[in-house]
């Protein structure tokens, strides 16, 4: 499956709405660097559109912002990065919003779709690594960590992994921007992070990527590197020019990892990863993983299927999972 192009539609006539549309965003780097890639995308194809003037950026604080010092399984999880944007959106002080897939939750509110998805950037994560850490090792990813290294992350998907594979090291919380952990790492508070490259990309801080993680062997989060773009259920002009735009595989694979998440009732308290990919024969391929947060327990299995049965294989895959993981992982 080749990703759709996108073509203008004549369906959508900002003359006859209000202007300018509204577009919700996080405040950090990334958000905003996301946020216009995705306006200039709107430009491109619908020509009416083209030009900022036509856009108002709208920097909602979400409570996943404010809340710094503590994880996100403590607070509320991933959906703590959109409930306040969700609320703009419902009282119609913006029109559409931009969100990193992977932090939107699998069931939205009442009233509000998942109308695109962007082309995926690279889904993988990354370490970065302090002044401490040894030269990589092609053999072995995780033998640039000192023994007992410290290495901060707020993700217990990746905790879990990085135990499992190294239990003699220890994880602290880390949160933050993508600048803030970059600069932590620098001034050695740890050993070293890891970021998802995808974010690290989009800021032209690729470079900064110590060691790139297979995703079979460091599996990413749900939807991570992917941009979806939520409106009103009832906007049917906003849809359609969303519709347009789309890329078609990106939104197979997206649905197949959030029915896996969802089956799964995944929240940032259970190390949950899922990554589905294209193979060359047209079938799509979904690896799952559930894991417990200490990594003394994880479970990584695979499965493939047409991508027109992409909520369907996720759905498949999160239920296997769950039928052989100890019960207490999802309490």
């Amino acid at each position: 499956m080749s990703p759709a192009h996108p073509r203008p539609t004549a369906d959508v006539k900002p003359h006859a709405r209000n202007l300018p549309l509204r577009v919700g965003t996080r405040g950090s780097p990334l958000a905003l660097v996301q946020t216009r890639h995705f306006l200039s995308i709107i430009g491109t194809f619908c020509p009416v559109l083209r030009g900022m003037e036509v856009f108002e950026e709208h920097v909602i604080r979400t409570t996943g912002d404010a809340v710094q010092h503590r994880p996100l399984s403590e607070i509320g999880g991933k959906g703590l990065f959109a409930k306040e944007i969700h609320e703009a959106m419902a009282d119609r002080r913006i029109d559409f919003a931009v969100h990193s897939l992977k932090d939107l939750e699998t069931t939205l509110p009442p009233g509000i779709v998942l109308a695109c998805t962007l082309t995926r950037e690279d889904c993988r994560d990354a370490l970065i690594l302090g002044p401490d850490c040894a030269a990589p090792d092609p053999a072995d990813p995780y033998a640039v960590l000192p023994p007992g290294a410290l290495v901060g992350s707020s993700s217990v998907r990746r905790q879990a992994q990085l135990l499992h594979a190294r239990p003699d090291l220890r994880v602290g919380m880390f949160r933050g921007n993508v600048q803030t952990r970059l600069a932590k790492v620098r001034a050695g508070e740890v050993s070293a992070s890891l970021l998802a490259l995808a974010g690290l990309k989009r800021l032209g801080l690729a470079a900064e990527a110590g060691v790139v993680l297979d995703p079979e062997a460091m599996v990413p989060a749900a939807c991570q590197g992917i941009v979806g773009i939520t409106v009103r259920a009832d906007d049917i002009e906003l849809r359609s020019l969303l519709a347009a735009i789309e890329d078609q595989e990106a939104r197979a694979v997206s649905l197949a990892e959030r029915a896996l998440l969802g089956e799964l009732d995944g929240s940032c308290r259970t190390p949950i990863g899922g990554h589905a990919r294209l193979l060359p024969d047209g079938r799509l391929h979904l690896t799952g993983l559930v894991a417990r947060a200490d990594g003394s327990f994880l479970l990584r299995r695979g499965l493939h299927g047409a991508p027109g049965d992409a909520a369907a294989l996720g759905a498949e895959l999160g239920r296997s999972l769950r039928a052989d993981s100890p019960s207490d992982i999802f309490a």
